[in-house]
């Protein structure tokens, strides 16, 4: 499988479990990680052909219009579920870093999705946590 990656995109949404952190947007960071075959898209040198990382990066950028999440958690499942259905990715990697603990440089969460496993089972079971 080839990958397209976005690494530490820069966003400011609304994303907090107490009402008084998700009144204020704060600066969040998002790696996507996309998988397919470009064999396509590297043959006919065609846009079209494969995924296009600058309307993946501009859509995330709006996603958070208007929005708000309490967890972090559901925030990455939604964007690597958008990957998927909008953009054709065969798999994605979504990790988003949030600033919230002055003793951490970070505080993440990673899911990896994939068109046969969203399909198949439960998102609950496909959560992978990390603390960086």
């Amino acid at each position: 499988m080839d990958l397209i990656a976005i690494r530490d995109l820069e966003v400011h949404y609304h994303v907090g479990v107490p009402d008084a952190e998700r009144a204020k947007a704060q600066r969040l960071l998002i790696d996507v990680e996309m998988g397919a075959d470009f064999t396509a898209a590297a043959a006919s040198d065609d846009l079209t052909r494969t995924i296009d990382y600058y309307a993946v990066s501009r859509r995330l950028l709006r996603l958070g219009e208007g929005r708000s999440w309490r967890l972090i958690e559901a925030l990455a499942v939604e964007i690597a579920e958008l990957v998927l259905m909008e953009y054709g990715a065969a798999q994605v990697a979504v990790e988003v870093k949030k600033f919230i603990l002055p003793e951490a440089r970070h505080v993440s969460v990673r899911v990896v999705r994939s068109k046969a496993s969203t399909a198949k089972s439960d998102p609950s079971d496909r959560i992978v946590r990390a603390v960086g």
